[in-house]
C-alpha cells in the first residue's frame, strides 16, 4: 500500500491531499495509518521529518464529528515551537472540511486569551503538557468527550520530567479514547507509560534516516582547556552563512555564546532557561540571517525546522548516539547537500564508537592543524540582515510611512 487513494479515507480528506501534493504515503505513513484508521492504539517509532504529523493528523480528522464543538482530539508536544508547527500542519490537512476549529495551547501566551478561545468551542487542541494540565486545573478545558490522544515525541517529553503531567492530564480522558503514541526513541520508560496508557497497541517502526552522503561528517580531536579555541578555528576556516551549535549544558550554551559574541560573531543563546519572548526573539533573528550561529541545547532546538541550514556544529558530544543522528540531521535536508563538524576530547573518544554502530559507517577523523583560515572579508562575522523591533503602532499615532521615512532617512521618530 503506497497511496492515500487505498486507505479508508473521506473524500473530502483524500482531494485536498491531492492539492497538497500528497500522492503517496511515507514508510511510517503507509506502516500506521491502517491501525489507526481501524480504531487501534499505537506505539510509532519515527524520526522528525518522516511523515508522522500527517499520520496520525489523518486519523484524529478521520474520526472526528465536527457537528458538536466538544474536544475531541489533544496532540502533546514537548515544545511551543513543535505545537505550532504540529498546529499548522493539521490545519494544511483540514482544508476543506467544515467548521474545524483548533486551538494551540502553550506557555508564553495569555493564559486570560486561552481560556476565552476555549469558551466558544474546538474540536482539536494541541499543547504542551505544562499548559494543558494549567487548564485542566482551572476548568478551562474538557476533556470527557476525547476520542483521539496523541503523544508526539513522547520520549522527549520524557526527558524533560513531564511525565506528571501527562499523566494527571491522561486521568481526565476518556479510557475510550484511542492512544496514539509516536516517540523517535523506544527507551524502558516508553513502554512503561504505554503499559499504563494504552490498550493492546500495535507497534510500527520506520528504518531510521542514517546518515547518508548528503551530510559531510568530520570529528576532530582537541582537549578542554582549547575546547573554544577548536571552536573558532572550525568557524575561521569554513565561514558559515549560518549554523547551529550544540552544547550538552545550558551554562555551556551561555558561555559559548559570551566567547563567541566577544569575538565579534553575532550569535544567539537558546536553552530552557529563556522566556518564551526571548526564545521567539531569537528564532525570529536566526530564521531571517540576522544571527549566524545558534548555540542550543538539545531539549531547546527540539521541533525547530530549519531550512537549508549549511553547518551543524557539535561543540560537545553527546553521550547518546541517537541524539547525535538527531543534531546532524538538521543539515542536508530535502536532497540538499549538508556539513556535520564534531568536537571531541581524549574523555570522550569512546563515544565516537557508539557513533559509529549507530550510523553504521566509521567516523571520519580530521586533524584541526590541516585547517587554515580562509581571507577575512568585512562579512566574515557580519550577518547579512539586521532586525529591528520598533515599539509603537497605531495608539503611538505611528504609519507605515513614517517608520519607512525614518529608515530612508527623509523623517524621523522621536
Amino acid at each position: 500500500m503506497s497511496g492515500f487513494s487505498q486507505l479508508p479515507l473521506p473524500a473530502v480528506l483524500l482531494s485536498n491531499l491531492d492539492s497538497l501534493g500528497y500522492h503517496h504515503m511515507t514508510p511510517i505513513q503507509a506502516l500506521s495509518l491502517p491501525p489507526i484508521l481501524a480504531g487501534h492504539d499505537l506505539i510509532a517509532q519515527a524520526e522528525t521529518g518522516s511523515g508522522k504529523t500527517a499520520a496520525f493528523g489523518l486519523g484524529l480528522l478521520n474520526a472526528l464529528d465536527t457537528g458538536t464543538r466538544q474536544v475531541q482530539a489533544l496532540v502533546l508536544c514537548p515544545t511551543r515551537e513543535l505545537a505550532e508547527q504540529v498546529g499548522k500542519e493539521i490545519r494544511r490537512l483540514a482544508r476543506g472540511m467544515q467548521n474545524v476549529k483548533l486551538v494551540t495551547l502553550c506557555g508564553g501566551s495569555s493564559l486570560g486569551l486561552q481560556i476565552a478561545t476555549l469558551q466558544h468551542g474546538a474540536h482539536i487542541v494541541v499543547g504542551t503538557p505544562g499548559r494543558i494540565q494549567k487548564h485542566l486545573q482551572k476548568g478551562s478545558l474538557d476533556l470527557h468527550h476525547l476520542r483521539t490522544l496523541v503523544l508526539d515525541e513522547a520520549d522527549r517529553m520524557l526527558d524533560m520530567g513531564f511525565v506528571d503531567d501527562i499523566s494527571a492530564i491522561i486521568k481526565h480522558s476518556p479510557d475510550s479514547r484511542q492512544t496514539l503514541l509516536f516517540s523517535a526513541t523506544y527507551p524502558d520508560a516508553i513502554q512503561q507509560i504505554s503499559q499504563r496508557f494504552q490498550r493492546n497497541p500495535q507497534r510500527v517502526s520506520a528504518e531510521p534516516t542514517r546518515s547518508t552522503p548528503s551530510i559531510e561528517q568530520h570529528f576532530f580531536e582537541t582537549c578542554e582547556e582549547t575546547r573554544d579555541d577548536a571552536l573558532l578555528t572550525l568557524l575561521a576556516h569554513y565561514q558559515p552563512e549560518a549554523a547551529l551549535i550544540f552544547c550538552n549544558t545550558k551554562r555551556q550554551c551561555d558561555d559559548v555564546t559570551r566567547r563567541l559574541q566577544h569575538k565579534g560573531y553575532h550569535a544567539q543563546a537558546l536553552h530552557g532557561d529563556l522566556e518564551q519572548r526571548q526564545r521567539n526573539d531569537v528564532l525570529v533573528q536566526f530564521s531571517n540571517q540576522s544571527c549566524k550561529l545558534l548555540v542550543a541545547t538539545d531539549v531547546a532546538a527540539r521541533g525547530l525546522d530549519i531550512d537549508d541550514l549549511p553547518l551543524v556544529i557539535n561543540f560537545q558530544l553527546s553521550p547518546d548516539p541517537q541524539v547525535h543522528t538527531h543534531r546532524i540531521g538538521r543539515t542536508g535536508r530535502a536532497g540538499k547537500n549538508g556539513l556535520a563538524l564534531s568536537l571531541f576530547t581524549p574523555a570522550e573518544a569512546h563515544r565516537l564508537s557508539a557513533i559509529e554502530a549507530e550510523q553504521d559507517e566509521p567516523v571520519r577523523l580530521t586533524p584541526l592543524d590541516s585547517l587554515r583560515p580562509r581571507q577575512k572579508t568585512a562579512e566574515t562575522n557580519t550577518a547579512s540582515m539586521v532586525t529591528l523591533q520598533i515599539s509603537g503602532g497605531r495608539k503611538d499615532k505611528l504609519r507605515p510611512g513614517d517608520i519607512l521615512g525614518a529608515l530612508t532617512r527623509d523623517g524621523g521618530i522621536p
